[in-house]
């Protein structure tokens, strides 16, 4: 058996038998698969079988560097194993990691918090660290991603356990599950809330949830949002319709994303022509016309783009109505061509950003449209290395961090010090001197927007 076969199983095993909190048990009471012959094949040699035919099956590996956390379902093999396979097949198998920490959520139990189970070991191939998440509040889970922080580092693999969408008919489900898994690529626990809070005010039949292990999730975005070196990509989509053991009325969404973390690496200058940001901010300005107007999103055509347009950068869109801002949600990594994260920022800035209400139609035509493409981000010994209004700060500790745009230093004619406060404190939650016991990171940003290319 595979090393991805065999951390596949002892996932399953893992967060099928979850612990419950306060249970009592004997000082060595280790913990036993509960589901086997039920959700996996309780026989060796029947369960070797299948995990070979679905990781034959499966989307093979992208080659994708540095794996940190994999995203995965935990529901029955013959529906949800061919996209867990895909998840694993992600992995490196000549990586080696110290610890294994397995984040699942707790289906049978309420509770606020995490639980571990200290009374025993969980009977896996592997040694795995297995972590019980409650339905807890952002402020608890922010409070448990503080704490696992320090281990989401090069040595370890996050595996994050949650089925999507459960029980809506099979379309619903595919819809309902895209805006879930797209609210999660921006590594925006605001935006993942917001989403899942309008999959539950939609009015979608039967859906009971857009997300069963929601807490997961959030706690894995708590520990990466704005972190400029990881980055998230959607490796497969299936639901139990798609089983031959499935039915269409009523299902269960899965998910395969992978998280991974970039190397640090020098890059080449970039830049754009007129030409290029022209082109971007009529890609904007469509898309947020069709989404806002008709809620979809056009194909984008890579060959209509110049190469630099088709270069990985992360992106800002930015939109203001009578001057005052009405969206801003940007990517720092450079997972994606720049077209598609501004296609996906501009849609995200219209309908994403927790400050303002989703645009309207009416608004459309009375929006100025920005774009602030990213250079690499530069981490800074001192303050003094920071020059204002050219460059842009990126503040981190622990868990928490904020950013501001090279131009809001124009927009509000703060001095450094007051530009490094409001960021600490209103950005990052640090309080206004926090930014002086904080990583501090600069970066560029080229600016342009519909006003200055004369496009409005």
């Amino acid at each position: 058996m595979s090393n991805r076969q065999t951390l596949l199983l002892a996932f399953a095993v893992i967060v099928l038998s979850q612990s419950v909190p306060g249970q009592q048990s004997t000082p060595t009471k280790d913990r036993q698969p509960a589901v086997a012959g039920q959700f996996y094949p309780g026989d060796v040699a029947e369960l070797r079988s299948m995990l070979k035919d679905l990781f034959s099956h499966a989307v093979p590996s992208k080659n994708v560097k540095n794996v940190a956390a994999l995203i995965c379902p935990h529901a029955g093999y013959v529906f949800s194993g061919g996209v867990a396979a895909s998840a694993f097949n992600q992995l490196d198998v000549s990586k080696r990691y110290e610890n294994i920490f397995i984040i699942g959520p707790s289906h049978h139990v309420g509770f606020e918090g995490a639980s571990v189970y200290i009374s025993g070991n969980f009977v896996t191939p592997l040694g795995i660290v297995p972590i019980v998440v409650g339905a807890g509040s952002p402020a608890t889970l922010r409070d448990i991603a503080l704490v696992l922080r320090p281990y989401f580092n090069d040595r370890n693999l996050f595996i994050i356990s949650s089925d999507f969408s459960h029980y809506p008919a099979y379309d619903d489900a595919k819809k309902a599950d895209r805006a879930t898994a797209d609210a999660i690529l921006t590594r925006s626990p605001d935006v993942l809330i917001r989403v899942m809070k309008n999959n539950e005010e939609s009015g979608i039949p039967n859906m009971a949830t857009s997300l069963c292990g929601w807490p997961c999730v959030l706690t894995l975005l708590y520990m990466i949002q704005d972190d400029p070196k990881m980055s998230l990509q959607l490796i497969d989509y299936k639901n139990s319709g798609d089983s031959p053991a499935g039915q269409k009325d009523q299902v269960v969404g899965y998910c395969a994303i992978v998280v991974s973390r970039a190397l640090e690496q020098k890059k080449e200058s970039f830049n754009l022509s007129d030409k290029d940001k022209k082109d971007l901010l009529i890609l904007a300005r469509q898309t947020v016309e069709q989404y806002v107007k008709q809620k979809t999103v056009a194909t984008v055509e890579p060959s209509a783009f110049s190469k630099t347009v088709g270069t990985n950068c992360g992106a800002f869109v930015t939109l203001r109505k009578n001057g005052d801002l009405r969206g801003c949600i940007g990517r720092f990594d450079a997972s994606e061509p720049l077209y598609s994260v501004v296609q996906k920022m501009a849609v995200a800035s219209s309908s994403e950003d927790y400050r303002f209400s989703p645009v309207s139609p009416e608004e459309v035509d009375q929006l100025e449209i920005e774009i602030s493409v990213l250079t690499p981000m530069r981490r800074i010994k001192s303050v003094d290395e920071f020059h204002l209004g050219k460059q842009g700060i990126y503040i981190k500790k622990g868990a928490r961090a904020g950013t501001f745009l090279p131009q809001v230093a124009e927009e509000t004619g703060w001095t450094k010090e007051e530009f490094l406060g409001h960021c600490a404190q209103d950005k990052a939650g640090l309080g206004w001197n926090g930014w002086k016991d904080a990583e501090l990171y600069v970066y560029e940003a080229l600016v342009f927007s519909e006003k200055d290319l004369h496009l409005r």
